[in-house]
């Protein structure tokens, strides 16, 4: 993050500087040579006309400026644009930004006119300072800037002796669980289970109940006891009698 702060702010102030002398260079009016100048919108025109009519030295002095004016566009845009399509979007900025420059000139500056043939030069000059050192720089930037998020994103390994251990500890734990479960739910086998033995309870007192009220109106013949009135007797009979 500080990296890319400190980048970037070099960056802005480095475009500031050159915006300032750009405009000096480009924008200062040129009374006298306002009767020379005339606008250009054929490529390769002035620069005819500078190897015709100019000496070398003067020809290689207006032609080499306006190349060295697109250097720091090849310089200082490569940072600020994404990294696709780096070059392409970089000359499109220059060739915009040259021609406003040479739009202003054109209709506001004195002794200067639009011309088609420095908007070449100066890209041609951003260009070149891209290729020579521009992409370089620019291409570590973005690899050292964009780095750090890369190694966040990655989850960290787990060593490698834990990752051994955790399942045969899940394994056990697993096992003695459900052996706990088993041992407290399945019943014995010689014991009946709780819900049958509530339900036949009833019925076996019922039929005790019954058996020995059977055992002692009978004898141990099984037949029924002297003293036992039978309901078709004449002692039953007599008994009723006294009752009343």
């Amino acid at each position: 993050m500080l990296l890319r702060v400190t980048v970037l702010t070099v960056v802005l102030l480095g475009l500031v500087a050159f915006s300032i002398l750009l405009a000096k260079v480009t924008l200062t009016p040129s009374p006298a040579s306002e009767d020379i100048v005339t606008s250009n919108l054929r490529p390769g025109r002035s620069l005819r006309q500078y190897a015709e009519d100019y000496t070398f030295l003067a020809a290689c002095k207006q032609a080499g400026g306006n190349v060295l004016l697109g250097v720091p566009f090849g310089l200082l845009l490569p940072f600020l644009v994404p990294r696709r399509l780096r070059m392409i979007s970089m000359t499109l900025l220059t060739v915009a930004a040259m021609v406003l420059v040479e739009l202003v000139q054109g209709a506001l500056v004195t002794g200067r006119a639009f011309d088609i043939d420095d908007v070449i030069l100066n890209t041609s000059g951003a260009l070149l300072g891209y290729l020579l050192l521009g992409r370089r720089i620019s291409h570590s930037y973005h690899v050292r800037a964009h780095a750090p998020r890369a190694e966040a994103v990655e989850p960290e390994a787990e060593p490698k002796a834990a990752e051994g251990k955790t399942p045969f500890r899940t394994k056990a734990k697993t096992l003695t669980k459900a052996g706990a479960k088993t041992k407290a739910g399945t019943p014995k086998a010689g014991t009946p289970a709780r819900g049958t033995t509530k339900a036949k309870e009833p019925v076996e007192t019922g039929a005790r109940t019954a058996s020995t009220r059977r055992t002692k109106a009978r004898g141990s013949s099984g037949r029924p006891t002297a003293g036992a009135a039978q309901p078709g007797s004449g002692r039953a009979l007599l008994d009723r009698l006294r009752r009343r």
